[in-house]
């Protein structure tokens, strides 16, 4: 096609993440559709249509260029055996993730891209179909390839996965009158967050995690190498464990694989249990490029337990816990942290010494209290799981919680980042200010109005994207709406247009799709203006809604099997059941200024 054309983008989340370019002319549309399908996630798609724009009775030619040439440096290609009339290609990682570990496969089935595509005289439109398949196995790859055939050769290519999406949808939204830029922003925190985890139908595949920009992408340094953080436990995980209990296990089970890998960690530092990676791949070995973070950034080690006891207390799953190898994460990161801690007997306290807190401009100090407060609540959740399960724990586990160091300065009457902090110090990100939340540490509010007053003086104002949403829910639980709204009014410069992809700087730099800012804001939204708390026995609710935002609904909250649409007004909170648990002992109440039972369909 020679005619001059108009280029047009569009992204359509809602029924299908299906991504377009359209060139327009005066005989014809031409618009390529790209999406990864939902429901088989190793299938991608590419379609082709063809609209005439004119009445003609002449063919209407089509040009293809494909500069699909698939090459790294880390694998190495061979060509295959054709299936099916596809192409394939397989390779092998040209080194393992550590010492005597294997090499991955990849294989790659396409179908052949002509050099052309025709739009017959007697046509008006037509729609052509191209599918990659790409897989860890043989056998995988021909199954999936050949799904992809039979749904081209019936018709159901697309509306499969818009249907796999619109089920996905049904299970959560986030609406909010008052705001077309918040909502537009939620939707969109969501629909990345939701295209980084695996398919909700899809069981056999092996889940490897999230990283802060999704999917590895990028060359040597550039937006993690794709590998996984406390980003996935602490700020991505919360907002989709709220709604979608399949995908918070999945986020436990990669953990439980990784089992092996963090036992190794802890005994090549010299300690006891298990070692959780600061930046983690398949193995669960370090694959940090700087030795100082695994060796320091030690509260990886509670962030992951943090997320286990998350899911018990939304789930009481306990299967996770038993065949699913979860009690093994929280008893050897209990055993961890008693190996670790250090007796101070001036102090008549434990030390966790040498460690680098959440905020990475400090190093090698001591007590980050952030660490401690979360090793001592992954200690006391390690006592409280072995008592459910009538498995005797150590008295160490809750010898070391008692009488770990929880870092407080008297006068002040503020918490200090580690000992030694000098007040006014700057800080990079989210620190202390999460004792509050997600850790639930309890204080006063006058206490948690210095924590945040000192640490907001002194946050760069170009540290990472998600550190305002945790600010924002510190002062929506004092009350304070407006504050809270202002702080997150700055998160709104991560966010670039035209797809509201995050940033994560607010200049546009660092890491691409920066899921970790979007999940922190995410929570923001979910965990402040409702105020939802997931506790033992409760899931707890304080809403508090800015002057420009009547209202927040919240549909598919999923709590202990029950699904629950909230409708949060200045004046009303409406609470619809509904689905139901299948069990009847499942079936909790809700307290609100007394008691009452919520059935399916009522109000």
């Amino acid at each position: 096609m020679d005619e001059p054309a108009q280029h047009t983008y569009s992204l359509d989340t809602h029924t299908g993440s299906i991504f377009t370019h359209t060139l327009s002319s005066a005989i014809v549309t031409v618009t390529q559709s790209l999406y990864s399908h939902r429901y088989y996630p190793n299938l991608m798609v590419m379609e082709i249509l063809l609209v005439r724009q004119m009445t003609s009775e002449e063919p209407i030619t089509v040009r293809l260029v494909s500069s699909f040439t698939p090459q790294s440096k880390d694998i190495v290609f061979e060509s295959g055996p054709d299936y099916k009339g596809g192409s394939h290609i397989q390779g092998k990682v040209t080194t393992a993730e550590f010492p005597g570990g294997s090499c991955p496969t990849v294989h790659l089935i396409w179908t052949h891209i002509p050099p052309t595509l025709t739009l017959l005289p007697e046509q008006s439109q037509a729609r052509w179909g191209f599918i990659l398949v790409v897989a860890n196995s043989l056998d995988t790859a021909e199954a999936n390839f050949d799904e992809g055939l039979n749904l081209m050769a019936t018709g159901n290519l697309r509306p499969s996965h818009e249907k796999a999406w619109k089920e996905l949808w049904l299970e959560s939204q986030v609406e909010v009158a008052g705001s077309e830029r918040l909502c537009k922003a939620l939707i969109g925190c969501m629909f990345y967050l939701l295209s980084a985890f695996p398919s909700i139908h899809d069981t056999s595949s092996s889940f490897g995690g999230v990283s802060p920009g999704g999917l590895s992408n990028g060359g040597d340094g550039q937006d993690y190498w794709g590998h996984v953080f406390w980003d996935q436990d602490i700020w991505m995980y919360p907002g989709i464990a709220l709604f979608y209990p399949k995908l918070a296990r999945a986020v436990l089970e990669y953990r439980v694989g990784t089992i092996d890998g963090a036992k190794d960690n802890a005994q090549k530092q010299g300690f006891k249990g298990l070692k959780f990676p600061w930046e983690s791949a398949v193995s669960g070995r370090e694959v940090c490029p700087e030795d100082i973070y695994g060796q320091q950034e030690i509260h990886i080690n509670g962030d992951v337990t943090l997320a286990f006891q998350h899911y018990l207390y939304l789930t009481e799953d306990l299967s996770m816990f038993t065949e699913g190898r979860g009690r093994e994460v929280i008893y050897g990161v209990a055993d961890y942290w008693v190996s670790r801690a250090s007796w101070n007997p001036e102090e008549q306290k434990y030390h966790l010494l040498g460690v680098m807190p959440p905020d990475e401009y400090y190093y090698n100090v001591n007590n980050s209290v952030y660490t401690n407060t979360v090793a001592k609540f992954s200690l006391q959740f390690a006592v409280e799981l072995a008592d459910r399960l009538q498995h005797p724990a150590p008295k160490e586990w809750q010898e070391v919680a008692e009488h770990l160091k929880i870092p407080f300065d008297q006068e002040a009457q503020y918490h200090p980042e580690f000992d030694g902090y000098i007040k006014g110090h700057p800080v990079k990100q989210a620190d202390t200010v999460m004792l509050g939340y997600p850790l639930g540490l309890q204080m006063s509010p006058e206490i948690r109005r210095n924590d945040l007053e000192a640490y907001e003086l002194v946050t760069d104002p170009n540290g990472p994207a998600m550190t305002w949403g945790m600010f924002a829910i510190g002062w929506l639980e004092l009350g304070e709406a407006e504050k809270a709204q202002h702080l997150l009014e700055k998160c709104f410069k991560n966010i670039q247009g035209p797809f509201q992809v995050w940033s994560e700087s607010s200049d546009g730099s660092g890491a691409v799709n920066f899921l970790t800012g979007m999940g922190g804001f995410l929570q923001a939204v979910l965990f402040g203006y409702t105020g939802f708390r997931v506790q033992k026995k409760c899931l707890a609710f304080s809403p508090v809604l800015p002057n420009d935002i009547s209202e927040l609904c919240v549909r598919g909250v999923n709590y202990l099997g029950s699904q629950m649409d909230w409708l949060l007004r200045k004046d009303e909170i409406c609470i619809i059941l509904r689905e139901q648990a299948n069990s009847a002992g499942s079936t909790q109440s809700c307290d609100l200024n007394g008691t009452i039972c919520l059935y399916p369909g009522r109000k």
